[in-house]
């Protein structure tokens, strides 16, 4: 049962299971929500949402080498928080989601540095470490693209 709960929590609810680009799916999937269900922008519930999703992923991730080998393509909650991290205090605008998006999966995929260090840490945590500073560094670039360029629509929302 353990196991069963461990792969509906660490696929993010089936989208590590997608054909295509899993991870990116995961990650759209979260940005997507991001923008379209305000509550979740509410820092007393986003803040204690990401926390949760990465302990979550620690263990199901963990769980989920088990049966997939490691660091599997069909453990996704990583993708989630790491773009819900890239978003975190970020403008609900269709520009501001999409550069998070973008510079989130740039990090997740090139791993510079400090990124392609934690995914070599053991188990669930190098599962969702990478994805943690990955979503870190893409909250850190926007604000920097944000106050690089104050005239575009960044505070915009829907």
């Amino acid at each position: 049962m353990l196991k069963v709960l461990a792969k509906v929590i660490g696929s993010a609810f089936g989208l590590g299971y997608a054909p295509v680009a899993p991870g990116t799916v995961a990650s759209a999937a979260a940005a997507l929500v991001y923008l379209y269900v305000p509550v979740i922008r509410e820092p007393l519930w986003f803040a204690p949402l990401i926390a949760l999703s990465v302990a979550l992923g620690v263990w199901s991730g963990g769980m989920m080498e088990d049966d997939y080998g490691e660091d599997p393509s069909q453990a996704v909650i990583d993708e989630v928080a790491g773009q819900w991290l890239a978003l975190l205090f970020i403008p609900a605008s269709p520009l501001a989601v999409l550069l998070a998006f973008i510079l989130f999966r740039l990090f997740d995929i090139l791993k510079p540095g400090p990124v392609d260090w934690a995914q070599r840490l053991p188990g669930g945590w190098g599962i969702m470490s990478d994805d943690v500073l990955a979503g870190v560094f893409a909250n850190l670039s926007l604000r920097l693209v944000m106050i690089a360029l104050p005239m575009l629509p960044f505070g915009v929302t829907l």
